[in-house]
């Protein structure tokens, strides 16, 4: 089967998270980049890479990377390039565009001109003067950097993110991606017990419980290239296929989630019904404070709130050092917590055993990862 050069987008700091699950998934050629990760993959790689990646958010396919300095040269360089074999004549093919330290700067008119070299291109394949654009989506990227031109088609869709479990979510909502690398870098097993003392909408127990049975994050939603002509239906179908028999629904585990907001407890209990866990998850109207277990061992993740606003900050600042004096009850819990506030550890009242820069949107934070102590052998 015919092979594809491919990369898959990452937040920054999350792409060495990104390019392990691509190692995990058998997929090959592997580089870690600033924002992404290349591999190479055939049209099962690229079904399986949309199916099972939870911390990227869109695999792109990989059509030509060039220097252009000049619009005649993006023009022709793009035109150069076998879009006849990706984009039929009835795909609607719109064209995005980015453009960083490079001499063609105006990325209204690099758009343009690469729609219309595709254009071209494609006349003389289909030797038709006009294209409806009423079919398959077959969205192209032209993204400048140091004046190379990288030209993609984005075989995902809709961002990887959008798992299909979550119409309902609280005003800033912890994207899926980012609440799975959370879990991935606190190291947690399903016989440990987990607890988000801050749940929002649930996305944090959702998607552990998901890890948990090994279910695939892409099995309950469709993707871009589905519809493509040239793609192979046997390749999604036998990815899909492999998902469900991978997938452990018997699998036990000890997940729970709190919020001091009633209606939010709600939304996520219908949150995690949708995503096949009705009554799997434990959620509890609670403020983080009162948080009590006699679970001897466990890992807490949060996204508490971060006290951008001057109004809110005092109210923060309590609450960290509230969340410090409970946890010092439970020295073998590990505490995980993602914020903006750069004196949280002083709040928290201990120094953190290792802290990662992650960005939350476009929200620099860090993450404080406070290992717990291991208990004594029996």
């Amino acid at each position: 089967m015919m092979k594809y050069k491919l990369f898959a987008t990452a937040t920054m700091g999350l792409e060495s998270l990104v390019g392990k699950e691509l190692k995990e998934l058998g997929l090959e050629n592997i580089e870690v980049e600033n924002g992404r990760v290349r591999f190479e993959a055939d049209a099962e790689g690229i079904a399986r890479a949309n199916m099972w990646l939870r911390t990227s958010d869109r695999v792109k396919l990989i059509i030509g990377e060039f220097k252009a300095f000049t619009f005649d040269e993006l023009f022709e360089k793009t035109k150069a390039l076998p879009w006849e074999e990706f984009i039929a004549e009835d795909s609607e093919f719109p064209v995005l565009g980015r453009s960083v330290k490079s001499q063609l700067f105006s990325i209204s008119d690099c758009q343009a001109i690469v729609k219309k070299a595709i254009v071209e291109k494609l006349k003389q394949t289909h030797a038709v003067t006009w294209f409806r654009e009423e079919g398959p989506l077959a969205r192209v990227e032209v993204a400048l950097h140091k004046d190379t031109a990288l030209l993609t088609l984005d075989t995902s869709g809709d961002g990887l993110h959008k798992r299909g479990y979550r119409p309902e979510q609280n005003q800033a909502p912890l994207k899926e991606t980012l609440a799975a690398a959370l879990i991935q870098l606190a190291n947690w097993r399903p016989d440990i017990p987990l607890h988000d003392p801050f749940c929002g909408s649930g996305t944090i127990p959702i998607e552990a419980a998901m890890m948990a049975q090994n279910i695939a994050p892409g099995v309950n939603r469709s993707f871009s290239f589905e519809k493509w002509g040239w793609f192979p239906e046997k390749a999604h179908a036998t990815v899909l296929e492999e998902a469900e028999d991978l997938a452990d629904y018997d699998r036990s585990f000890e997940i729970t989630g709190s919020d001091i907001d009633r209606t939010m407890i709600e939304v996520a209990r219908r949150n995690a019904m949708e995503a096949g866990f009705p009554d799997q998850i434990y959620f509890k109207q609670m403020q983080a404070r009162d948080f009590s277990t006699d679970r001897q061992q466990g890992v807490l993740i949060g996204n508490p709130p971060y006290g951008e606003r001057m109004t809110d900050k005092q109210g923060v600042e309590q609450l960290y050092k509230d969340m410090g004096a409970v946890m010092k009850n439970y020295p073998h819990w590990s505490v995980y917590i993602i914020t903006t506030h750069e004196e949280f550890e002083k709040l928290y009242g201990k120094k953190a055993t290792k802290k990662r820069k992650l960005y939350n949107g476009n929200l620099k934070t860090h993450y404080y990862q406070y290992w717990g102590e291991r208990l004594p052998k029996k």
